[in-house]
């Protein structure tokens, strides 16, 4: 099976899990307080679906636009814009006769199942897979530094001891630190032995952002070569997976990033590349493609191969799990605000981005982190204050508790219209998006 198709499986059965539960999280306290519930639908059933079946007052089915999911809850303004059943008179078993504070639960339902559900299948991958982290001891040689960042004073080689004054235990973690959290100053150990605290900008996670260096430190890697990419000048020139670079255009290397750094990215350029296989040495002119690329990379890391796994017991995977699913939502949320910026709108992706976020080869521990993650997001995205969404209506409902006015039913169908036209409008975008960036790369 093609690893795009084995994507869109894992895509569709997250996307799938996910909607269901959410659409019970309204459904369960709509009928808790004897609300009729007259749809539940996995997807979207315009005009036709593909499966239902009625039980009770509640007809169960599936749709054939893979857009959401909803529940249709009588004597509500949502997307079913049902304006018949809004014009007769409330009735006792109506979403609109029901006391505010019952409204607000169930309208906050959906988003409360999938907070719980992200912490949940958090927890479970702590007390059945335990963690993988990357401590100061499974990197003796430290890090590889971004030319941008040795500016103010990061030395490729350096191991980092605290962030903000903290003893900062999980290598891994330091670019995210960066990006999302507020760091001033990080405490390192350069490769000479020495300590040196080291002040950064207020601001370093835009400046990061705005530069496109998501990524300022790497792990050292090997110059050995796991990828040869079709199509692209080393491939054609004869470099094979397994080759060991140790000389570029006259200078020895010992390190990727020094690799990268010393090729010459003009397009068409001959690069001298020297390199060991199979215990001999030869070497190559390799040119650069027309968007100054090799076509060589080394993702393989050789320092996850001396990581350190961490196993939880079942308390420690429940408070480290909840903590887990808190910093995500957390770093979520603050990385959210670059979605407004020219650049971080370009960067909108939709369904094809979330599928990409999955393997393209069969892996549990993988699918759950991503169907957790995705879990976090929707319930973020829903609680946003757009009128369609369950952040819509929310707003709408503390509102009324606050000023004891209810929106009238004419301005809540606006609004209704309104939030839908948003809603599809960026899906568009952010779909048109992924198929821009497939097309042009």
């Amino acid at each position: 099976m093609s690893p795009f198709a084995i994507k869109a499986i894992q895509l569709l059965m997250s996307l799938s899990f996910l909607i269901v539960l959410h659409e019970l999280g309204h459904f369960i306290p709509a009928k808790l307080f004897k609300t009729r519930v007259e749809k539940f639908y996995l997807f979207f059933d315009v005009n036709f679906s593909l499966f239902k079946k009625k039980i009770g007052d509640t007809v169960y089915g599936i749709g054939w636009l893979p857009l959401g999911g909803y529940v249709k809850i009588a004597g509500m303004i949502d997307e079913s814009m049902d304006k018949e059943q809004m014009a007769g008179p409330p009735q006792p078993w109506e979403f609109r006769s029901k006391p505010t504070w019952q409204r607000l639960i169930i309208m906050l339902g959906g988003v409360t199942v999938n907070i719980i559900v992200g912490f949940v299948i958090y927890i479970c991958i702590l007390f059945f897979y335990g963690r993988d982290v990357i401590t100061e001891k499974d990197m003796p040689e430290g890090f590889a530094v971004h030319e941008s960042f040795k500016a103010y004073g990061f030395e490729d080689g350096d191991v980092v001891l605290k962030v903000n004054g903290a003893p900062f235990a999980y290598q891994n973690e330091l670019n995210k630190y960066l990006f999302l959290r507020d760091v001033n100053t990080v405490e390192v150990r350069h490769s000479d032995g020495g300590t040196e605290i080291i002040s950064l900008p207020e601001d370093i996670g835009p400046i990061m952002f705005q530069q496109d260096v998501l990524r300022p430190f790497d792990y050292m890697r090997t110059t050995q070569i796991d990828t040869v990419m079709t199509g692209y000048p080393a491939a054609d020139a004869g470099l094979l997976k397994g080759d060991k670079i140790v000389e570029v255009n006259g200078t020895d290397v010992g390190y990727w990033h020094e690799l990268i750094g010393l090729i010459d990215k003009t397009p068409g350029v001959n690069n001298l590349l020297v390199f060991e296989r199979e215990g001999r040495r030869d070497s190559l002119q390799v040119a650069t493609s027309e968007s100054g690329q090799l076509g060589i990379n080394n993702f393989g890391s050789p320092w996850m191969d001396r990581g350190t796994h961490v196993t939880y017991s079942f308390g420690e995977s429940l408070t480290g799990g909840v903590s887990y699913g808190i910093a995500i939502l957390t770093d979520y949320v603050k990385q959210f605000k670059y979605v407004f910026t020219s650049k971080g709108a370009t960067q909108v992706g939709g369904f094809g981005a979330i599928g990409n976020m999955f393997p393209g080869q069969w892996d549990w521990l993988s699918f759950w982190q991503t169907t957790a993650l995705i879990s976090i997001i929707l319930a973020f995205m829903n609680v946003l204050p757009i009128p369609a969404l369950d952040g819509g209506h929310v707003m709408f409902l503390l509102w009324e508790m606050v000023t004891g006015k209810k929106p009238n039913d004419k301005f809540m169908e606006y609004a209704q219209l309104f939030g839908f036209i948003l809603l599809i409008t960026l899906v568009l975008f952010a779909n048109g998006n992924d198929i821009y960036r497939w097309i042009f790369g």
